[in-house]
């Protein structure tokens, strides 16, 4: 009996120490992590925040690297810096798959990275940048990226004369390109050159190449919000929410109190600045200058008489906010021509969109809720309306194009400064300069410009003298 339980006893014991020894292994292989971000399609603002938020979930779980699966013709500058700035400073490695091609701005983030793969086929380069009409760019705006690019290889310990190559056709490297073209590298040629550290049919293979095979790959899916904040910061999607958000707080201004048009203008402009705040590229002060433009534009149409300083002023700040609104770090004139188009196409809707709300909507009854009414309370002097004469569609046609400049009536209601006055035996919407005036006292019309009747007070006669001058029978 003492023999098989010295046999078992040594058994144990063997048992015991390969626990120790492999269970460390085990738990290596099973806690290693390497996440995995795609930069596919073009590069937009919305990529910005997706990319930074991988290399921050990355470094917190303490993973291994983070792996830039990209694939792209390149896109916006701008947000091409914002993710090469992220690159650099992550406190994780940062490896760069290039995934068939890393064209412009994919070029630059690519060489960020700490090490590069190249599929099989791919090509890293070509990223001269061009204006909004796809020609080459001014040589201030090409010199610029040129040295963007120069600073990111010198970093990377890369040759810089290669990444300047890609930026400038004027950059000639013997043996690899000549001066007058732009410079793309192949999956090879970025091996021989410095620019890869070899091919990668997938990334298994390149968790082979670091040494981090059985790792598990963490794919970082984009958010929703990230996914509206690309839609947000599309040109044309941001065109529409500045044309509707300014021309809902336009009908808000037209009309008394706070309603449903000034309640979707607000959202509809705070959903354009949340987008391209989280996209990094305004703050708080595009914002402000937003503000204070449509607070001048609303003294301008509910102030003072006609359309002049103060409203062009308005609409200059308002348009400079929204621009700095959509300009980042590092924009060139494509991004400038992009904004500019945006604005101008923004301000069309405006136009078109204002002539129907001060022109042609109040006049039509469905849309009556857009002009300045008040409300139908006993004693307010519009119950006896059913006592007017009615008008046929020619007769108010009429009315609505006759100008009142001169002719004096009775408020029927408190202005403050809006509200209602019998003018010419009908009621008509009308607009103080910004004084308060009684419901009865007498008005008399400065402006008429149709969408907007500006009145002034005018004292009443004292009852004294209403007497003396009565005539005597």
């Amino acid at each position: 009996m003492t023999r098989p339980r010295g046999v078992l006893g040594v058994l144990f014991i063997v048992i015991g120490l390969a626990i120790l020894f492999v269970a460390p292994v085990w738990g290596q292989q099973d806690d290693r992590q390497v996440y995995v971000a795609t930069v596919t399609g073009t590069i937009d603002l919305g990529m910005t925040p997706y990319i930074k938020r991988a290399l921050r979930e990355a470094t917190k779980a303490d993973a291994e690297a983070v792996i830039l699966d990209i694939n792209t013709p390149g896109g916006r500058l701008d947000a091409a810096l914002e993710i090469k700035d992220a690159v650099l400073n992550a406190d994780v490695p940062v490896i760069a798959y290039v995934n068939r091609e890393a064209f412009s701005a994919g070029a630059l983030i690519a060489i960020a990275a700490n090490t590069i793969y190249i599929a099989p086929g791919g090509v890293i380069g070509a990223a001269t940048p061009v204006d909004g009409l796809g020609t080459k760019a001014s040589e201030k705006v090409v010199s610029a990226v040129r040295t963007d690019f120069k600073s990111v290889a010198e970093f990377r310990g890369r040759d810089a004369s290669i990444a300047e190559a890609m930026v400038d056709e004027e950059v000639a490297i013997e043996g690899l390109v000549e001066e007058g073209k732009l410079l793309t590298l192949t999956a090879t040629e970025a091996l021989k050159w410095g620019y890869s550290e070899g091919e990668a049919a997938n990334l298994d293979a390149i968790l082979e190449a670091e040494g981090l095979t059985g790792a598990t790959l963490v794919h970082i899916d984009i958010s929703f919000s990230e996914r509206l904040v690309r839609f947000i910061t599309n040109p044309a999607v941001a065109g529409i929410l500045i044309s509707l958000g300014f021309l809902g707080l336009l009908a808000e201004l037209t009309s008394p109190g706070f309603g449903v048009p000034g309640i979707a203008g607000l959202l509809l402009l705070a959903l354009f600045f949340w987008g391209h705040m989280l996209a990094e590229l305004t703050g708080w002060e595009g914002v402000a200058l937003v503000v204070i433009g449509l607070g001048l534009i609303a003294i301008e149409l509910l102030v003072v008489p006609g359309f002049g300083l103060v409203g062009i002023l308005g609409l200059a700040v308002f348009f400079a906010g929204l621009f700095m609104a959509m300009i980042g770090q590092g924009a060139v004139v494509r991004d400038f021509l992009r904004v500019a188009l945006v604005l101008v196409g923004s301000t069309t809707l405006m136009i078109i969109g204002a002539y129907l709300i001060l022109k042609l909507l109040p006049r039509r009854r469905v849309f009556r809720g857009l002009a300045l009414q008040t409300s139908l309370t006993p004693g307010s002097g519009l119950e006896d309306s059913a006592s007017d004469e009615p008008q046929n569609e020619s007769t108010r046609r009429s009315d609505a194009s006759t100008s009142l400049v001169g002719l004096r009536g009775i408020a029927i209601t408190d202005l403050r400064p809006a509200g209602v006055a019998r003018i010419d035996n009908r009621r008509v919407d009308v607009v103080t300069e910004g004084d308060f005036i009684e419901e009865g006292r007498s008005i008399e019309v400065i402006a008429d410009e149709e969408y907007r009747r500006v009145v002034k007070l005018i004292e009443d006669p004292e009852p004294d003298q209403t007497e003396e001058n009565a005539p005597q029978s």
